[in-house]
């Protein structure tokens, strides 16, 4: 195996590589501005609260609308969570949209509207974990801290071709472990000479595991720091990191009834404030966690009081941990009665619906299937 440079070399390399590469975002401001002031700590707080388990692509298309409606954390403190929740649409993981709602309102609350730049303060607000809370502090401050997330740890585990899984807590702590001797190396080398900053370092090597070091079709031969690497060395960047245990889904069996009165309007209800989905719309929906077949038609008919029904679609939607089947019924345009309201369930126009915080599937149940 050829002599690998040493690590210390590798931030200067890898951050200079980055700056020159890196994919225009919209929560990225001027990367040549001077390393302090490239990232603006309220829209790195957005953007990465965004961006947990959801893809850039999605996150891209909604963070510009979102930071239009909430340009400040006072802005979005004072707004309705039902607003935020609609500009969160799409993105799922619903919770997080909570959090950063709660986390707004205790910046407000308990640091008079300004993000808080250590780590120590970070990890105080909703939502907020050590690798949030670092990247906020190291991104937008340019604070010399570590932050490992599962781009991170891949390049790690292969530079230094370690044997290792996201699943264990021992390699996690390892990669931690690296990620903090690279900080502390480029801010003991001054790699900030020359507009290079801690920052960018834990950006870059983001950016390597998201573009380049990738789960399972890494470029090895586009990447910057590939001398460096182990896993390339030895041709073990497929293996390294082993790949984790398949995800075990409940299934959820959902029979939705799509209504549509003469004068073009939809049947909606609100979802319960807790559990998957809280506080979302949909159209009328019966849930089995149990059935291996959908609702009868008449036990759907007498629930709604609307017939006759026919079924119009199935699919499937896959949740972290549920696997969602949904069957869609069409109800002959009925005249909307008080029977078939309630105090969660309404009639609305389509251009109403479009308005309101819908799931993925009841976006399309509702905004597609009802065209």
């Amino acid at each position: 195996m050829p002599a690998r440079p040493p690590l210390s070399s590798l931030p200067r390399t890898l951050t200079r590589w980055f700056l020159t590469s890196a994919r225009e975002l919209p929560w990225r401001t001027n990367l040549n501005a001077p390393a302090d002031h490239r990232r603006d700590p309220y829209r790195t707080l957005v953007s990465e609260l965004m961006l947990q388990q959801t893809q850039v692509s999605r996150v891209i298309d909604k963070f510009n609308d979102f930071l239009t409606a909430f340009p400040t954390p006072a802005s979005l403190a004072a707004a309705p969570e039902s607003r935020i929740l609609a500009l969160w649409s799409g993105l799922g993981y619903y919770r997080r949209a909570k959090l950063l709602y709660a986390a707004a309102k205790a910046i407000l609350r308990d640091h008079d509207g300004r993000i808080p730049d250590t780590v120590e303060e970070l990890l105080t607000l909703p939502g907020i974990g050590p690798y949030t809370a670092g990247a906020i502090a190291s991104l937008a401050y340019g604070k010399p801290v570590p932050i490992v997330d599962g781009n991170i740890a891949r390049v790690l585990f292969r530079i230094h071709g370690r044997d290792a899984t996201h699943a264990d807590p021992r390699d996690m702590k390892w990669a931690w472990d690296q990620a903090a001797q690279l900080v502390n190396s480029a801010a003991h080398a001054k790699v900030a000479v020359g507009g290079v900053g801690v920052g960018d370092l834990n950006e870059a090597l983001m950016e390597l595991g998201a573009t380049i070091c990738t789960p399972t079709s890494p470029r090895c031969n586009c990447c910057p720091i590939r001398s460096h690497c182990i896993a390339n060395a030895t041709a073990r960047q497929h293996q390294i990191p082993r790949p984790k245990r398949p995800i075990t889904r409940r299934e959820l069996f959902c029979d939705t009834v799509l209504a549509r009165s003469p004068d073009d309007k939809l049947l909606i209800e609100h979802r319960p404030s807790t559990g998957m989905w809280a506080n979302l719309w949909q159209a009328p929906t019966l849930e089995d966690p149990t059935a291996a077949k959908p609702a009868t038609r008449c036990r759907l008919e007498h629930w709604l009081n609307l017939k006759p029904l026919t079924l119009i679609e199935r699919f499937t939607h896959q949740t972290t941990h549920r696997t969602v089947h949904f069957t869609i019924w069409k109800a002959a345009r009925p005249t909307p009665t008080s029977a078939h309201q309630s105090p969660t369930r309404q009639w609305a126009t389509r251009e109403q619906i479009s308005e309101l915080a819908l799931s993925n599937p009841q976006r399309r149940i509702l905004l597609e299937l009802s065209r």
